[in-house]
């Protein structure tokens, strides 16, 4: 199906052209529902029963497996963060099988802080080396030459390649269909931190056969703040969680059964859920977002920005901004370089002066609509730029 603007289910102010869902979403209309519903259903606490701690859970994973086809929707478990999620792998990863020192983990360069602060202390109780892959010192082929820089960098000395589908400052893609088959070669785990790029571009876990995906819910998942999901693969299946907490326990639905205390998990990822994974607030503002992103369909999602961004981009190349071309950008993430003789300072004035919010990072100018966006905020935007 083709989408038309879907600006009517959210509450965004008339006036602002947000174009900055990289940095938040606003919240549909559906999910500032649910998390009142669930702020109303505390005030009833007789009503909230054992099975309600399992009820709100089951579904946020069914919906987010539904997302990135995961037949198993037990392998995804609820976190907070990022940091929270690279925490988890963090701590498996000192007992990977085969590590040893001198191993390098891979990354990007400038990759988002969570996941890069995630891996200094293991890296030193392990003797690890962090390597940062750099992006060509030329614009020209600039995201083509990257990807193969990062590519030939995976070797039998890689332990883990940490990386994003879509860099979180410019949005360059990344190919993981090669890069996770590299991974497989060597014997490396290939975790991916999807928070900038799944609900908004296509992705297939059973295709690209990761070993973790790493998401946060309040950017394109249009999901509340401090949700998010985790994908954890076989090779997290009998691993440690961050928190050894009673829910996570097998035989946690029976509260009479709670003073038995079990050494047992729950099968596959329900060990690494974040404790009190049943909020009642949170949980079914994030199944509302994921249901409604299912609705819509993740490639209409993408189709719809890059129908957007198609001739705008053009019209700002052709006035001396660069953006990379694709396949090596997304489409619904686009980082763009001013011309030489701009002035960032002018730039951003103007653009305040217009209501456009975009946001600056590194060398880029971030621009990231969705399907609350129109052309009349990509014009607004267009004229903000070319002064």
């Amino acid at each position: 199906m083709s989408l038309t603007c879907q600006k009517h289910l959210f509450s965004l102010e008339d006036g602002i052209h947000y174009i900055n869902c990289a940095t938040m979403s606003p919240n549909l209309k559906s999910v500032e529902e649910a998390g009142i519903q669930g702020i109303l259903r505390k005030s009833q606490p007789q009503r909230i029963t054992q099975e309600s701690f399992f009820e709100t859970t089951a579904p946020v994973q069914e919906a987010y497996s539904k997302l990135i086809n995961c037949p198993e929707p037990k392998r995804i478990a609820l976190i907070p963060s990022t940091s929270y999620g690279m925490a988890i792998v963090a701590k498996n990863l000192a007992f990977k099988a085969g590590l040893a020192s001198g191993q390098e983990i891979l990354m990007v360069h400038e990759e988002f802080p969570s996941d890069v602060y995630a891996w200094e202390e293991i890296a030193e109780d392990k003797g690890l080396t962090i390597r940062y892959i750099l992006p060509p010192d030329t614009l020209e082929n600039r995201g083509k030459i990257w990807n193969e820089r990062l590519l030939e960098a995976v070797s039998a000395n890689t332990c883990m390649v940490v990386v994003s589908p879509t860099h979180w400052a410019d949005g360059t893609r990344f190919d993981l269909m090669s890069i996770g088959a590299r991974c497989r070669e060597v014997g490396a785990w290939l975790v991916l931190d999807g928070t900038q790029s799944i609900g908004a571009m296509p992705f297939d876990v059973q295709q690209v056969q990761p070993d973790a995906i790493i998401n946060v819910g309040y950017k394109w998942l249009l999901g509340p703040y401090s949700a998010g999901a985790a994908y954890f693969g076989p090779a997290f299946d009998e691993g440690r969680p961050l928190e050894r907490n009673w829910i996570n326990r097998i035989g946690s639905e029976e509260f009479k059964n709670l003073v038995n205390y079990q050494t047992e998990y729950r099968p596959f990822a329900d060990r690494y859920n974040v404790g009190e994974r049943s909020n009642f607030i949170l949980n079914p503002m994030f199944c509302a977002s994921l249901t409604q992103i299912l609705d819509w369909g993740v490639e209409n999602i993408e189709s719809y920005c890059h129908q957007l961004l198609e001739e705008p981009l053009k019209l700002l190349q052709e006035k001396g901004f660069w953006v990379d071309d694709l396949p090596y950008r997304s489409k619904h993430l686009v980082g763009l370089r001013i011309p030489p003789q701009a002035d960032i300072a002018r730039i951003q004035a103007s653009l305040k002066a217009r209501n456009v919010q975009v946001s600056f990072r590194g060398q880029a100018i971030r621009i990231a609509p969705h399907v609350y966006n129109d052309m009349n905020d990509i014009d607004a935007l267009v004229e903000g730029l070319i002064l």
